[in-house]
């Protein structure tokens, strides 16, 4: 039987949540492999794009990776969105909203959303000056995990997403970690 590997890392803005870069066109990115020497095998379990940052597992056990990604575990980001959000757009983004999934309308599963008051405990990051306009922040726990499904739910609910950190995945959380940090960890 094989001994597996398991990770958690703080994915960085602007890193892409892949090893290898197979595509020309991505030739000046950064890669995941930059910040730790990773055994062979190693993949992202799930993605967050390129400007998403936070929680991010690796693994090299494909059974894991499979489960992980299933509705059976919950996702849970930290939002921060362009302007004062209402309790109207909560609601919303809470009972499940239309987004478009490889170009056909979708709507969203019933979620947990709710206002963060307070600035969450997550790395201060310039986003944007002050002057162009407040920004709140929400919290958003999913079960599922659509293409850029974040940041389509809360254009929908017409407050655009302009930083998205998950904090959460199953048990796992972020906590204390910094952009770049790497930790084993076991299943």
């Amino acid at each position: 039987m094989p001994h597996h590997k398991h990770y958690k890392i703080y994915k960085p803005y602007r890193y892409l949540s892949q090893f290898v870069n197979n595509q020309n066109k991505r030739k000046n990115k950064k890669l995941l492999g930059e910040l730790y020497d990773f055994p062979d095998g190693i993949m992202a379990i799930g993605r967050l794009d390129e400007p998403s940052e936070g929680l991010l597992l690796l693994t090299t056990d494909g059974k894991i990776s499979d489960y992980i990604r299933s509705s059976k575990v919950e996702k849970e980001y930290y939002v921060m969105v362009d302007g004062l959000i209402t309790n109207d757009a909560i609601t919303k983004l809470g009972l499940g909203v239309e987004i478009s999934v490889n170009g056909k309308p979708y709507k969203t599963k019933p979620c947990p959303v709710e206002k963060l008051e307070n600035h969450p405990n997550v790395p201060e990051r310039f986003v944007r000056d002050e002057r162009h306009g407040p920004t709140s922040w929400i919290k958003i726990v999913l079960r599922e995990g659509k293409f850029r499904q974040v940041r389509k739910m809360t254009a929908a609910a017409g407050f655009p997403t302009l930083r998205l950190v998950r904090v959460r995945i199953g048990d796992f959380i972020l906590g204390s970690m910094k952009p770049g940090d790497v930790i084993e960890i076991a299943f």
